[in-house]
């Protein structure tokens, strides 16, 4: 990577991470009251925010990260995902969950980061594939 093409990177994770605390008022967390924003920034260096939505009946809620790959996927371009931002109201370091762990794994490209985010700024690093290692995906069925 160029060093214009890192820098327009590294401004475009800062700017997903600042969204992502205004998000967090959207999310519809009535039974839990834990909201959470995720932000994915996909291979071609666009952003796809969703926050998590739950409902009386615990099973069908969807999670934040969830939405956003749907924005992913809805917004049409590349299905590869270079970066999963998450902010949580709480303002903990959270991880995704084992599902959406399975979900970003569908799209998650080889350098892929899980990206903590406390009050607009990225805190914590992690490799994706080190959350979901020996994972079963779409290669297993090439």
């Amino acid at each position: 990577m160029s060093a214009p093409e890192s820098l327009a990177a590294h401004s475009l994770e800062k700017d997903a991470a600042k969204a992502l605390p205004g998000l967090l008022e959207r999310s519809y967390a009535r039974y839990s009251k834990f909201t959470v924003a995720a932000a994915v920034i996909d291979a071609e260096g666009r952003v796809h925010y969703g926050v998590n939505v739950e409902n009386a009946a615990y099973p069908v809620g969807t999670c934040a990260e969830q939405t956003a790959i749907g924005a992913m996927i809805t917004a049409g371009g590349s299905r590869v995902i270079d970066k999963v931002l998450i902010a949580a109201g709480s303002d903990a370091v959270v991880q995704p969950c084992g599902a959406c762990r399975q979900r970003i794994a569908e799209f998650a490209g080889d350098a892929c980061q899980v990206v903590s985010v406390q009050g607009g700024e990225t805190t914590q690093r992690v490799d994706f594939w080190s959350l979901l290692p020996h994972s079963f995906g779409p290669r297993d069925l090439d």
